[in-house]
C-alpha cells in the first residue's frame, strides 16, 4: 500500500510538469524500478513483496493524469483559437495553438505596421441601395471578405470592422520580420481585389443586376512601436492596438483622397519596404491634430514595377519638382511637373489626383509666395 501510494503521488506530481514523451519514459522506469526492486529483495533477503499492486496502480493513475492533461491542453487551444479566430489566418492560429509562450495578453510594446482602409464614396453607394438594404449588407459582405482575405493571406491580424473601414496591422501578436513588406502587399491585393469586385459587379448590372456605382478603396499605413493586447472595460473588450504610429496610419488613410492615391505610407514603412515595392514621395505634411511633420509617399506597385524605366524617370522628375516647389522655384517646379505628368499615362491615372493637387498648389504659389519662413510642409486641415 506504501509502494502503490508513493508511486501514484509521484506519477500525480510529475505529470503536469513533463510532455508526453518525457512522462512515458519516466513511468516506465518508475514502474521497472518497482518490479526490479521486488525482485532484488526477494533474492537477496527472500522477503516477498507484490510488485502487481502498486505497478497497477502506478499505471492507473498515469492513463487518468495523461487523460486530465491531454483534456486541458485541448481546452486551452479551443480558447486560443476562439479568442482569434475572427483576428488572424488558420494557419496564425494554429501557431498561437503551439506556441503559447508567444502569447502575451493584457498589453505588450511592439513594432507594429498598422493599416486603415476606407470606401471612397460610401455614402452614395448606400444611397442607391435604400430600397433594398439587404442587398447593401450582401454587397458590404462581399467587400470585406475580399479586403479581409489580402490581409489574412499576409500574416495581419484584422483588429475591427468599423462600417466599411478596416483596420489591421501586423507583428502581433506573434512576430512578422517583414511586417511593413507584408502590409505593403496587402494594400496592393486589397486594391487589386476591389477591381475584381468592381469588374463583377459591373457584369452582373449589364446582366439585369443591380446598378452598378464603382467602389474604391483610400488606405493608409504606418509602421512604429505600439502597445498592443486585450483593451476595453472588464465586460468588453477587443484585441487592438493604441499608439501614436496607429494614430497616424488613420490619418494617413484619410490623406488619399486628398491626393488622389489609393494607398498612402509614412516613412518609417517606406525605409523598411524600400527595396520591394515602388514608392513615390509626396509631401512633407503635417496632419491633423500632430505637431510633428511627416515625409509621405504613395504606394504604386511592386517591385517589378519599380524596376520599370517609366517609374526611374517619372520618380527622378517627380524630386526635382518638389525640391523646386519647397524652394519656392515655381517655374523650375512647373517644369518638373510637366514632365511627371507627360509619364503619367504609363502609371493607368494614379497619378491624376496627385498631379491636380499640384499644379494648384504651384498655381497659390506663384500668386501668394510663402514667403522666407516657410519650411514646404503642407498643415492638413482635415482627417
Amino acid at each position: 500500500l506504501v509502494g502503490a501510494l508513493v508511486l501514484c503521488l509521484l506519477v500525480i506530481v510529475l505529470t503536469p510538469a513533463l510532455s508526453a514523451a518525457v512522462l512515458i519514459g519516466a513511468s516506465v522506469v518508475l514502474l521497472g524500478a518497482v518490479g526490479l526492486g521486488s525482485y532484488a529483495l526477494f533474492q537477496g533477503q527472500r522477503i516477498l513483496l507484490d510488485p502487481s499492486f502498486p505497478m497497477a496502480a502506478g499505471l492507473v493513475s498515469m492513463i487518468f493524469m495523461s487523460s486530465a492533461n491531454y483534456l486541458r491542453e485541448e481546452r486551452r487551444r479551443r480558447r486560443i483559437r476562439t479568442a482569434f479566430g475572427q483576428y488572424v489566418s488558420r494557419d496564425l492560429v494554429d501557431r498561437l495553438a503551439e506556441s503559447e509562450g508567444s502569447l502575451t495578453l493584457g498589453g505588450e510594446t511592439r513594432q507594429l505596421t498598422l493599416l486603415f482602409s476606407d470606401v471612397r464614396g460610401f455614402t452614395a453607394i448606400a444611397e442607391s441601395f435604400r430600397e433594398d438594404p439587404a442587398a447593401l449588407t450582401q454587397l458590404m459582405n462581399r467587400l470585406l471578405t475580399s479586403l479581409s482575405n489580402a490581409i489574412l493571406e499576409r500574416g495581419g491580424t484584422i483588429d475591427k470592422f468599423m462600417g466599411d473601414a478596416v483596420m489591421a496591422f501586423w507583428n502581433a501578436p506573434l512576430d512578422h520580420p517583414e511586417h511593413a513588406r507584408s502590409a505593403c502587399a496587402a494594400a496592393l491585393g486589397m486594391i487589386a481585389a476591389v477591381d475584381r469586385l468592381n469588374a463583377d459587379r459591373s457584369a452582373e448590372a449589364q446582366a439585369g443586376g443591380p446598378a452598378f456605382l464603382p467602389m474604391n478603396v483610400g488606405i493608409g499605413i504606418n509602421t512604429g512601436t505600439c502597445t498592443v493586447g486585450n483593451m476595453g472595460s472588464d465586460m468588453r473588450f477587443d484585441y487592438t492596438a493604441v499608439g501614436d504610429p496607429v494614430n497616424l496610419a488613420s490619418r494617413l488613410e484619410g490623406q488619399s483622397q486628398t491626393y488622389g492615391c489609393p494607398v498612402i505610407v509614412g516613412s518609417a514603412t517606406e525605409a523598411a519596404a524600400r527595396d520591394a515595392f515602388a514608392f513615390l514621395e509626396i509631401d512633407l505634411i503635417r496632419v491633423k491634430g500632430k505637431l510633428q511633420a511627416e515625409r509621405i509617399f504613395a504606394l504604386l506597385g511592386d517591385a517589378a514595377f519599380r524596376g520599370t524605366p517609366a517609374f526611374g524617370d517619372a520618380a527622378a522628375a517627380n524630386a526635382r519638382m518638389l525640391d523646386a516647389y519647397r524652394a519656392q522655384d515655381w517655374d523650375g517646379a512647373a517644369a518638373a511637373l510637366a514632365e511627371v505628368e507627360a509619364l503619367s499615362p504609363r502609371f493607368g491615372g494614379r497619378l491624376a489626383g496627385y498631379l491636380a493637387l499640384y499644379r494648384r498648389r504651384i498655381a497659390g504659389g506663384r500668386a501668394a509666395p510663402p514667403g522666407e519662413g516657410w519650411d514646404g510642409v503642407y498643415d492638413a486641415t482635415n482627417k
